[in-house]
């Protein structure tokens, strides 16, 4: 192992106590105690108060300071997270390492956002380790409670040092520079493709939200984007100079290139190249279908790279066997193949826009049929534009999450642009609308928000 992965000292496992929490369900109640921003949406107020950095860092030192033994990858952008911080586990965990992962939201089981070489946490870990935090959470003495949020993130850190992982993949929540993951001084830092989403808090321009994600950069420490816009390009710059470091954006200081093919043995496929000094990856298929996943793992390779160049012992061909074996549930998932029903977690114009791409490259269908449901605090004029230059037919439900958007206000919005849509407030009633209006050889699709992806999961899950 290089020395640049040595482990650090760790502190002493927890004694086979039960805690604070005697059961899952004891803890579990503690948790969504919590205020979660992902429920309520998230505060107009994006400031120190509400977003406490200095509350994440006491927290974190009555727990021993996990967040200074990992040795991480901090990934932060508007969409692409997930997929480019999967794509790199899998690439870490293939090359011999011990990778843990923290992502978000999860789809049905909360304990997806913690995996450790793609094993969840397990619940009677989970419950250990939240009673970790609400002793520590005591020791603080009056103040603000932590959000669900700073508590997961506290709870993946401590799991990581615990699992005495080589390399933990981190992907930020809201922003970055507020974001309870950014106490952590990783490695090398990502930045996915940067779109509007979360205006209110990041501000309204492209140039405002790049500051934004880039508030996760540190001096020294390397940095890798995706290619943006010029406004996001200059602002990432700007960024990363005044915090003493350089971004490098694939595709310009990065060579990366991507191809589309369609061939009779393999399908509809991306594949990607990514040279450099110390790597040379060509022609490598991507495993998640959609240009915009090829994107994605052109970031992952390059991350990989300079991990690379800091002294770890990465070989290529296990690293690319471990791309191939990259899982990420609910995008573009095939739910159900009789019907075909497949479901994609996009939430914002962009996302939605890669969908309808992707599908019509990869995906041979007559019509489409979309159930959509989405949150009220996204732009959703411009995703139902997106929604409209794929769908044959909408149907409009909302999901469990209480920020859900009224299907009768959607399907209003929707009409006015000159689509035809029907809505209902429950996803199996969607469900049934859509069967009977589609005929064999039609698709229908799942998307709108990671909320209703999760639904669509669990009732096919309890039907089959």
């Amino acid at each position: 192992m290089s020395p640049t992965v040595a482990r650090k000292t760790r502190p002493a496992r927890s004694r086979r106590s039960r805690g604070p929490f005697p059961t899952y369900n004891s803890a579990m109640r503690y948790l969504f105690s919590s205020t979660d921003y992902e429920r309520t949406g998230p505060p107009r107020g994006y400031n120190i108060d509400n977003f406490s950095l200095d509350r994440m860092r006491r927290l974190l030192g009555k727990l021993g300071a996990p967040h200074r033994m990992l040795n991480a990858v901090h990934i932060a952008g508007t969409k692409g997270k997930g997929s480019t911080a999967a794509m790199l586990a899998a690439m870490l965990q293939g090359s011999g390492f011990r990778v843990g992962l923290y992502t978000s939201p999860h789809l049905v089981e909360l304990r997806e956002r913690i995996q450790v070489n793609g094993r969840m946490i397990s619940e009677p870990e989970l419950r250990v380790l939240l009673g970790k935090v609400f002793t520590a959470v005591k020791k603080l003495g009056n103040g603000r409670e932590p959000t669900f949020f700073e508590i997961m993130t506290a709870v993946a850190f401590v799991h990581f040092v615990e699992k005495d992982v080589d390399v933990a993949v981190i992907e930020s929540g809201l922003g970055g520079r507020l974001d309870s993951t950014n106490v952590l001084r990783p490695k090398v830092c990502g930045i996915t493709s940067i779109s509007h989403d979360h205006c209110q808090q990041l501000g309204d321009t492209l140039g405002s939200i790049a500051s934004e994600k880039a508030g996760i950069f540190k001096r020294g420490v390397p940095a890798v984007s995706v290619p943006q816009e010029a406004e996001a390009e200059q602002a990432l710059r700007k960024v990363a100079s005044a915090a003493g470091t350089s971004v490098a954006f694939t595709g310009k200081d990065i060579d990366f290139s991507l191809r589309f093919e369609s061939t009779k043995g393999g399908g509809p496929q991306t594949r990607v190249c990514v040279t450099t000094p110390l790597s040379r990856f060509e022609h490598l298929r991507v495993p998640l279908a959609g240009e915009h996943q090829a994107v994605n793992c052109g970031l992952a390779l390059a991350l990989l790279d300079k991990l690379k160049e800091l002294g770890y012992d990465i070989d290529d061909e296990r690293a690319i066997r471990g791309l191939s074996r990259t899982v990420l549930p609910g995008r573009m998932e095939l739910l159900h193949s009789d019907p075909r029903v497949i479901a994609d977690g996009a939430h914002n114009p962009g996302s939605i826009e890669a969908l309808i791409l992707a599908i019509g490259q990869n995906i041979s269908y007559d019509s489409m049929v979309v159930i959509f449901g989405c949150c009220v605090d996204k732009d959703v004029s411009n995703m139902l534009r997106r929604v409209r230059q794929g769908a044959d037919k909408v149907i409009f439900t909302r999901s469990s999450s209480p920020r859900s958007a009224d299907p009768e206000e959607l399907a209003n919005m929707y009409s006015s642009l000159g689509g035809m849509c029907q809505a209902t407030d429950s996803f199996p009633e969607a469900l049934r609308q859509a069967y009977a209006a589609i005929s064999r050889g039609d698709l229908i699709c799942v998307t709108g928000s990671f909320y209703l992806v999760g639904e669509a999961k669990k009732y096919f899950k309890q039907v089959s």
